[in-house]
């Protein structure tokens, strides 16, 4: 009996699999910590080795992409079909910042190999999860006797996603054209556990604030001018209060506008999902839930926009009493947004909602920082369906859907190109992502690999058939 397609990207996986995971080793070597200034040159190094292995993979175009910051790697292979949809795959070379003595059993950057895991800094987030493409893009051309990919394949790798991804967006728009695209794969993301495979559907996206509220011009004797003057540690503590209802609802107006609702449907997908409360409140570290009323705890964290407390201050901190009205207080506040809002629009409404609430007396100064847009994937968008079953096929078994509530710059591809984003990820929670210890499990890793190996087929197949 010949060799089914499967079986053919098996055998090629399983074969390549020793030098896959050298070279790999190797990039995971490169401190590229681009939060360091004094790793500038490794984050260079980085970037030069992808391109330089994306051309051995096969790749004819491999360029590194200056920006006003970190360099990113740009890479293209065309299908050589015209009836062929384009396919950007994102994800970042640059880490986080690791030392041994943050607690890391290894060193963080001299990969090691313990128990069918991959410990190094950069193994999961997200060297891995980027380098499986490049076997991946193998096996595909070995089980189906292409010469290039089925989709025109195109890879973005940028190099300060770690740090903020501040000249991202500007890199995007800049270089449009060439990364026009039907759509974008990300690989930046995880799965529910090593058990339960999931796709990714959506990101929240982030916008935050300082808030500074400056009364008297220096601090004053409370007993004297306390009661008759305004004070800008009680006008802080007023904000945050009345920053909630009740309910849990944030109170600011126009805050919900626009936003995108969960579904009937994303509501049972949401609840066919393994989750275990009293575990969810361990790794939180915490004894409660608490929430926004009317949705579970996995629709609070990944489809429901939030307002949070990041910090408050003002006035006297240190020991014993003094007792004073203090000339500042300050606030820092962070919006969590899901399809649908605007960074924009939810800013222009925070900064109306505080002019309303402080009272005369108090000066007030908001300095917002940069923003990250949400990302949603339709469910019956047909690349979806491609992830889906790609997945299916590597893992054999239903593939379950999740939400992600932290952020990243993939809605500004989103933005920029018009393309649809598709996450396709392989790393678990117990990877450790910022964390000493950073690993990757090796069998899921190569999962990845044979995810994209039937992906790009799958794909192409199904474009022309919708």
């Amino acid at each position: 009996m010949s060799d089914t397609p499967d079986s053919v990207v098996r055998t090629y996986i399983d074969t390549h699999r020793a030098a896959f995971l050298g070279d790999l080793t190797d990039w995971l070597r490169i401190p590229s910590v681009s939060a360091q200034p004094d790793h500038a040159a490794d984050v260079r190094r980085s970037a030069e080795w992808l391109a330089a292995k994306l051309k051995e993979t096969g790749f004819p175009v491999t360029e590194i992409w200056p920006t006003a910051g970190a360099p990113a790697v740009f890479a293209e292979w065309p299908s050589g079909d015209p009836d062929a949809p384009t396919v950007l795959v994102y994800g970042h070379h640059d880490v986080q910042p690791a030392a041994r003595e943050d607690g890391w059993h290894t060193d963080p950057f001299e990969p090691e190999i313990i128990g069918g895991r991959l410990y190094a800094r950069g193994a999961a987030d997200d060297k891995g999860q980027v380098f499986f493409h490049t076997l991946g893009v193998r096996a595909h051309l070995a089980a189906t006797g292409r010469t290039a990919p089925a989709v025109n394949l195109k890879l973005l790798v940028e190099g300060e996603e770690e740090s903020g991804s501040p000249h991202f967006r500007a890199l995007v728009e800049q270089r449009a054209e060439r990364l026009a695209a039907d759509a974008v794969i990300v690989s930046d993301t995880g799965m529910w556990s090593e058990d339960t495979p999931t796709v990714c559907t959506g990101m929240r996206g982030v916008a935050d604030c300082e808030i500074e509220l400056y009364g008297p011009d220096q601090d004053i004797h409370s007993g004297s001018f306390g009661g008759a003057v305004p004070n800008p540690a009680t006008i802080a503590a007023r904000l945050v209060a009345a920053l909630h209802d009740e309910n849990e609802h944030v109170t600011i107006p126009g805050f919900y506008d626009g936003m995108v609702a969960l579904t009937d449907r994303e509501r049972e997908l949401f609840a066919e999902l393994p989750f275990d409360e009293a575990e969810w409140l361990r790794t939180a570290k915490s004894r409660a839930t608490l929430g926004e009323a009317g949705h579970t705890t996995l629709e609070r964290v990944w489809a429901r926009p939030t307002a949070e407390v990041n910090g408050i201050g003002g006035g006297y901190q240190g020991p014993g009493g003094k007792t004073i009205v203090p000339s500042s207080a300050r606030l820092k506040l962070s919006f969590r947004l899901v399809a649908g809002q605007h960074p924009d629009k939810i800013e222009q409404s925070v900064r109306d909602w505080v002019a309303s609430r402080v009272p005369a007396g108090i000066r007030h100064e908001i300095t917002f920082g940069s923003a990250t847009r949400p990302c949603l994937t339709p469910l019956d968008h047909p690349a979806l369906q491609s992830v889906v079953r790609a997945m299916g096929r590597a893992f054999g078994q239903k593939i379950l859907f999740t939400r992600e509530g932290g952020s990243g710059p993939a809605a500004d591809l989103q933005d920029v190109l018009g393309a649809p984003v598709l996450f396709l990820g392989i790393s678990v929670p117990s990877d450790g992502w910022h964390a000493p210890n950073e690993k990757v499990e090796l069998d899921l890793l190569l999962k990845g690999v044979e995810t994209t190996a039937y992906l790009w087929g799958d794909l192409a197949a199904h474009w022309r058939a919708s």
